[in-house]
């Protein structure tokens, strides 16, 4: 990765980090930016994801979703490309949430890979770190959708794939225990 690129992908994380600077996750109360920088190295360090627009896009994927911004915002700041890859993983907030959770599913069967990708890498961050005050009922369905999420991409990354199914596992199992 070129000098530019890395200070674009900085950019990138420098914007999303501000936009959600008032987010921490559910459950750990840990600052929002994290899980953002936890999909962009799994992109990069599982998935050997290089292109800097597809690790900007995964910084911000959440920020048309989960802030203030909007696609016009990234698009200006980030470019057309950049802007394309996040509104392929942002959901509609104005549908009902099991039409967003069935509409994301039925979007990634057809979505081109990098959009794909990011969406393997943010279920390999969220299955890891399930909020432990969600009742284990929550969690479980929260597991088999994202099961089926993963499933709607496969193709895209078989070690992302991999990933999620080793902390699906984890996660399945860490939920046994607490029953």
């Amino acid at each position: 990765m070129t000098i530019e690129a890395l200070a674009d992908l900085f950019k990138a994380l420098s914007f999303a980090a501000y936009a959600h600077r008032a987010q921490t996750r559910k459950g750990s109360g840990e600052p929002y930016v994290n899980h953002l920088i936890d999909v962009a190295r799994l992109l990069a360090e599982v998935a050997g994801v290089d292109d800097v627009d597809v690790l900007r896009a995964a910084v911000l994927h959440d920020v048309v979703e989960d802030t203030d911004v909007t696609a016009d915002d990234v698009e200006r700041t980030f470019g057309a490309r950049v802007r394309a890859l996040v509104d392929a993983v942002t959901d509609d907030n104005q549908l009902p949430k099991a039409e967003r959770k069935r509409l994301q599913i039925e979007h990634m069967r057809h979505a081109a890979d990098d959009v794909r990708r990011i969406k393997l890498a943010d279920h390999c961050s969220n299955v890891a770190t399930l909020p432990e005050s969600w009742p284990t009922a929550r969690q479980a369905e929260y597991l088999d959708w994202s099961e089926r999420v993963v499933a709607a991409c496969a193709g895209a990354n078989a070690a992302l794939e991999h990933e999620h199914a080793r902390r699906l596992k984890a996660a399945r199992a860490a939920l046994a225990r607490q029953a």
